[in-house]
């Protein structure tokens, strides 16, 4: 009876270390993720115009017209 109080004791004890450990390593995870996605992103729309030069053009034409 002792050694499941004390095993129960420090599971309650040592709840907030286990926490840390798991959602620190997942938060780094996330930001780094974030950065990287963010970067290729701004990448792929810098190498592959999509159109909104040629689109903001002719609403100029339109506009004069």
């Amino acid at each position: 009876m002792v050694k499941v109080f004390a095993v129960m004791a420090c599971v309650f004890f040592l709840q907030g270390c286990i926490y840390k450990i798991v959602t620190v390593p997942v938060k780094i995870a996330y930001k780094t993720t974030k950065g990287v996605v963010k970067g290729t992103a701004a990448v792929v729309g810098a190498v592959i115009p999509d159109g909104d030069d040629e689109d903001s053009e002719q609403n100029d034409k339109d506009k004069k017209d």
